[in-house]
């Protein structure tokens, strides 16, 4: 007897803007974790270098056309975004930060279940009147999200205290602790920064430069860090709008990478690792920086916390926007080889318990499987899957 096909597996279109920074590494993780258990991913986003990793691993790449930030342009994005949606048919439609959020439900209403992950709060990164509307609208829109996904507990309350009243669910971040590994202190270094004294102290920072990740503050710390260790070395990794401006301030012991294909070199090659934002949901950098074994100062932020083991946050954790304070706790950890050692152990254990890639991918298995029922195609044949 003939035997009827089985049911296709449900099409998750992802949309992206941002496409780059940690919003895109969370969207590529999530594809290539869906992908593998059979799911058939789409991903509407600018063209550039996500859309190209994401074709390489077999996603369908819708390439939409849209700023990073609302204006006038918005009606037409969202009309283009109406057409791709009609043309992919999704199941289901997941919007990563704050500008697809916006453009992706109103172009939805409601028609398909939808999850929109900010990847931290609009209205955190603005001031002003754009902070206000930011807020009405998230306070707005939230109807039209079955889902909103916040990357920690932290994000989840600030979207509360708000008066963002949603369907919240909480999915941590991850790393792949395969890619992120420790190798020793200073090993690749000499290759990255060949004219720099091999065993002088080490900052590294990771990150858009930008006014979120807090550049100018740990600018505004590193003379303080330089009179109590003079051979101390600074590197910004990456880039962003605030590049000339970090430039134009920063000492001559502050080395600028510009943007980089891989962290993981800089991660290894650092003594302890700073991220000293004004606003998060919850970072990556500091998760990769724990997953290659090394020491990280973080600013208080939302996500931070619980991006580290509890027995660390007295000497890693420091007030948002205090130079003084980042200087302080930068100084105390670098002279102190055996404290940053034990450290980045410590850090790299939790990583691996708590921020595996793989759990955050299962988890946001799990919440598909809920929002699209109990259809056989997101059952435990697809939930085994992606934990292999």
């Amino acid at each position: 007897m003939h035997q009827p096909a089985p049911e296709p597996l449900p099409r998750v279109l992802h949309l992206a803007q941002p496409a780059d920074g940690g919003v895109a590494r969370v969207v590529r993780d999530l594809a290539r974790a869906q992908l593998a258990a059979g799911l058939r991913v789409s991903v509407g986003c600018p063209d550039g270098g996500l859309a190209a990793d994401l074709r390489e691993l077999g996603a369908d790449v819708r390439v939409w056309r849209a700023g990073r930030s609302p204006g006038p342009a918005l009606p037409g994005e969202v009309r283009r975004l109406v057409r791709l949606i009609d043309e992919v048919r999704p199941e289901l439609v997941h919007a990563h930060s704050s500008k697809a959020g916006l453009a992706a439900r109103l172009a939805v209403r409601g028609r398909i279940p939808t999850v929109f992950q900010p990847h931290a709060w609009s209205f955190e990164a603005v001031g002003g009147i754009t902070a206000v509307l930011a807020l009405h609208w998230e306070r707005w829109g939230a109807r039209w999200a079955d889902r909103v996904v916040c990357v920690s507990e932290a994000e989840r309350a600030t979207g509360v205290r708000a008066g963002v009243r949603a369907s919240y669910a909480v999915v941590p971040n991850g790393v792949d602790p395969d890619r992120f590994t420790p190798v020793p202190a200073g090993v690749s270094r000499a290759a990255l920064l060949p004219d720099t004294d091999p065993v002088a102290p080490l900052v590294v920072c990771v990150g858009r430069l930008c006014r979120q990740k807090g550049q100018d503050v740990l600018l505004r710390a590193w003379p303080d860090v330089l009179r109590a260790l003079p051979d101390a070395r600074l590197v910004l990794v990456g880039d962003g709008p605030d590049r000339d401006a970090l430039r134009r301030r920063a000492h001559p012991r502050v080395h600028f990478t510009g943007a980089v294909a891989d962290a993981v070199p800089w991660y290894r090659a650092a003594d302890l690792v700073v991220l000293p934002s004004r606003w998060e949901g919850m970072a990556l950098a500091p998760l990769e920086a724990l997953a290659c074994g090394r020491p990280v100062v973080l600013t208080d932020v939302d996500g931070a916390r619980e991006s580290l083991p509890p027995a660390l946050t007295a000497r890693c954790l420091v007030p948002a926007e205090d130079p003084a304070a980042l200087a302080g706790a930068v100084a105390a950890l670098l002279p102190d080889a055996p404290l940053r050692a034990s450290l980045g152990e410590q850090g790299r254990r939790y990583v691996l318990s708590t921020h595996d890639v793989r759990h955050t991918a299962a988890r946001v298995a799990d919440l598909y499987r809920e929002l699209l029922g109990t259809r056989p195609s997101m059952s435990s044949e697809c939930r085994e899957s992606i934990h292999s």
